[in-house]
C-alpha cells in the first residue's frame, strides 16, 4: 500500500502538476487526499492532479517520488489504470469513483 508522486512537470493553467497515485486503491487515495485537504476536483479518473507548490507537502506525507514512466507502470499493474474514453463524453465515468 503505497502512493506515488511524479515531478511537477505537466504544465495546464499557468501551472506545472504532478500526478499522485495508489497501487492500492482508490479508497486508499481518496483517503490520503482528504488528510492533506485536496480538494475532490482534484481528481480525474485514476489519479489526483497536484500543483506544484503541493508537491513537497505530499512528499512529506509519505509518497514516494517517481518518475511518470514508472507512476503509469505502477498505476497499470495495480488493475487502476483509467485512460481518457474517446467518443460519446456522457459516456464518460463520474469523477469520483469510490
Amino acid at each position: 500500500m503505497t502512493l506515488y508522486i511524479d515531478p511537477p512537470t505537466w504544465p495546464g493553467h499557468g501551472r506545472m502538476w504532478s500526478h499522485l497515485v495508489s497501487d492500492e486503491s482508490f479508497d486508499e487515495l481518496h483517503a490520503f487526499a482528504r488528510g492533506l485537504g485536496i480538494p475532490e476536483r482534484a481528481f480525474e479518473r485514476d489519479h489526483y492532479d497536484i500543483p506544484s507548490h503541493r508537491y513537497a507537502d505530499v512528499v512529506r506525507a509519505g509518497a514516494v517520488e517517481v518518475g511518470a514512466k514508472e507512476l503509469l507502470r505502477r498505476l497499470t499493474h495495480a488493475g487502476l489504470r483509467r485512460p481518457k474514453r474517446r467518443g460519446n463524453p456522457s459516456e464518460a465515468p463520474s469523477r469520483i469513483r469510490r
